[in-house]
């Protein structure tokens, strides 16, 4: 994909003949991008402008929000030896074609090679996913035990993400971490008049994964202060890959799930996001749930949860 060598001599001069295009382009810049990974990014940028015919100098869209995206995919891969879906993968590969990066960083996870770390994730989370599957199915058929022989389950037994699930999620929430930070870099920073669902929706699509939205009106909402479960309203509740990221309140649900996005984007202000199992309420009890936390120390509790990927049948029989 990166060649040895360097065209920065006709990029240099192709922007020198439209300085307004280059002023345009350089506010996409990264403050923590060296000159070199810049450089490489920039021409990214220019080579595949045409391949995105809505895409105008100086007017936001959401062809230009791919485009952003995908150029930060590509440095992440030859810079950091990232790796991605395969789809992904050939994707930034057509796209980079052309472009030469002189002394690019030598990885040993490269686009045409065998990912083994990449297959050991997905067999990770398949087994995830069927260990989820199972845990939910009868238990005589889980264990292969004959119908009618029921074993108790433990009654100290804690429902919840297994233990080993903060560390299954982590390189992805990682990821992401570094597609908001870009995207909020090229918004000119995280404020209020930005539109914090479409950032956090296209940066979690640029990974490959969605976003889960749940609502429920306000006066449904168990464990809140006396006097407020009369109030209208909607309570909005996101989650990605059942890791709980934000919760919003709002007099309808468009509103509910602005407020979410914007809390949930403000986890990504700081140095890193970390996921946690955590304490938290639902349905008026204490569960063990997944979440996504920053580093700064927090003075309240969390809000309580108004979803659950983790719950047990005994769990709903129960509440």
């Amino acid at each position: 994909m990166a060649r040895e060598g360097s065209d920065k001599d006709i990029v240099s001069e192709y922007l020198a003949q439209n300085p307004q295009l280059a002023q345009w382009v350089d506010t996409f810049r990264g403050y923590c991008e060296t000159s070199k990974q810049w450089s490489a990014r920039r021409e990214f940028i220019l080579r595949n402008m045409e391949n995105f015919p809505t895409v105008k100098p100086g007017a936001p869209s959401n062809s230009l929000d791919r485009l952003l995206s995908l150029s930060m995919v590509w440095t992440n891969h030859v810079f950091l030896g990232c790796s991605y879906p395969p789809a992904v993968m050939a994707k930034i590969k057509e796209m980079g074609e052309g472009i030469v990066v002189k002394d690019a960083p030598d990885h040993r996870t490269t686009i045409d090679g065998v990912m083994g770390k990449g297959k050991r994730t997905a067999t990770n989370d398949s087994n995830v996913e069927g260990n989820v599957k199972k845990a939910r199915s009868d238990p005589n058929e889980a264990e292969g035990r004959p119908a009618g022989k029921v074993t108790p389950r433990p009654t100290a037994q804690k429902w919840g993400p297994p233990p080993q699930a903060p560390a299954e999620h982590q390189p992805f929430f990682n990821r992401l971490y570094k597609a908001v930070a870009w995207k909020l870099v090229s918004a000119g920073g995280f404020g209020p008049n930005l539109d914090h669902f479409e950032i956090l929706r296209s940066c979690v699509e640029s990974c490959k994964q969605t976003l889960t939205c749940v609502f429920v009106p306000l006066k449904d909402i168990a464990g809140l202060p006396t006097g407020k479960t009369q109030r209208d309203g909607h309570v909005c509740e996101i989650r990605c890959q059942t890791v709980y990221m934000g919760t919003g309140y709002g007099w309808d649900e468009s509103a509910a799930k602005a407020m979410a996005s914007k809390e949930a984007l403000k986890v990504f202000q700081g140095r890193k996001v970390t996921v946690k199992i955590c304490r938290r309420r639902y349905r008026g009890r204490d569960v063990e749930d997944l979440m996504l936390l920053d580093e700064q120390p927090r003075s309240q509790g969390f809000p309580p949860a108004i979803s659950y990927p983790f719950q047990d049948e005994q769990l709903d029989a129960s509440s």
